[in-house]
C-alpha cells in the first residue's frame, strides 16, 4: 500500500525512472537526511545508484564506476526485497548496464557509453 511508503521515497523512484537522476539523488538525499534508522544504509545505496548512473551518463566514467560499487556494498544486505523494491532484481539490472564499464580494467576507461536500453526501471512499491 502507497501510504506504507515515504512519498520522498516513491518520487525518488518515480524521478530514477524518469531517468532524472540527479533530481532523483537530490530528493533522496533529502528523505536521508531525515531517516534514522536502519533504512538509512539503503536509501544511501539507491542516492549513489544514482549519481552512478549520472556519472556515467556524463561520461565520467571513473567516477561511475566507484560510485556503483559503494552502491552495491551498500544495498547487497537488503536483498531480496526492501521497502517494496525488488533489491536482487535491481542490483542484477544495473550489474547489466554496468558490465562493460566494469569489465574494463582502465584506471581511466573511456569508449564506454551508458545504453538506453540497459537503464534499470523499478516498480514504484504501493504504485
Amino acid at each position: 500500500m502507497a501510504a506504507d511508503y515515504p512519498e520522498l521515497y516513491r518520487q525518488g523512484l518515480r524521478l530514477f525512472n524518469d531517468e532524472e537522476f540527479f533530481e532523483s539523488h537530490e530528493v533522496l538525499e533529502e528523505l536521508w537526511t531525515e531517516t534514522q534508522d536502519e533504512r538509512r544504509k539503503f536509501y544511501q545505496g539507491l542516492i549513489q545508484a544514482a549519481v552512478a548512473l549520472l556519472h556515467f551518463g556524463n561520461e565520467n566514467l571513473g567516477g561511475a564506476k566507484k560510485v556503483y560499487l559503494s552502491s552495491r556494498k551498500y544495498l547487497e544486505p537488503y536483498q531480496p526485497e526492501y521497502e517494496g523494491l525488488d533489491v536482487s532484481g535491481f542490483l542484477q539490472a544495473m550489474h547489466h548496464c554496468f558490465a562493460e564499464l566494469l569489465e574494463n580494467q582502465d584506471l581511466y576507461p573511456s569508449g564506454v557509453v551508458l545504453q538506453d536500453d540497459r537503464i534499470p526501471k523499478v516498480k514504484i512499491p504501493g504504485e
